[in-house]
């Protein structure tokens, strides 16, 4: 599975800069210079290699050994790059598609499926279908869902009274 690590805003000078939207947590590795970016913008997908990477104004401008001029940088408008997740044993936080269609538990009962995530701020809230089709909201926190077991396909969730009935 492909995540997409950011998107080319528009051209940036004259000299061939992109204006890159960066939407990676770990930007100085998949923006690192020498690193061969994989892109796609509508039907076609394209390997560039950066040149250069410098912070502006909240994003990134690159620029890439096969873009010589301004006018090349223009095609790249809308272009977004993948790359596939980063493995890192010591960090515990989990991507959306790895808690997506987990099984939720609650003291040991089968009570329902993760169908989805939303981040609202620096919030992360499960959307989960219960049994009998309801639909519920699970903040994310380590009170509420103590532990999530990848392997077994599960997490685990301790609910405060009520929760689950809203």
């Amino acid at each position: 599975m492909e995540l997409m690590i950011g998107r080319v805003i528009k051209s940036h000078g004259i000299r061939g800069e992109v204006s890159v939207d960066v939407t990676t947590d770990e930007p100085e590795l998949r923006f690192a210079l020498g690193e061969v970016l994989h892109g796609r913008q509508a039907n076609r997908e394209r390997d560039l290699t950066i040149a250069s990477a410098r912070p502006h104004k909240g994003r990134l401008l690159l620029t890439f050994e096969e873009i010589a001029d301004r006018t090349e940088a223009d095609t790249l408008r809308g272009m977004r790059f993948f790359a596939e997740p980063l493995e890192d044993e010591e960090d515990d936080g989990f991507y959306d598609h790895q808690l997506e269609g987990l099984r939720v538990l609650r003291e040991g009962e089968d009570i329902g499926e993760v169908t989805g995530v939303m981040h609202v701020g620096p919030r992360t809230t499960l959307e989960v279908r219960l049994a009998g089709g309801k639909e519920a909201m699970i903040p994310f926190v380590h009170d509420i869902v103590p532990e999530v077991d990848l392997a077994a396909g599960t997490l685990t969730v301790t609910p405060p009274e009520g929760l689950l009935e809203l």
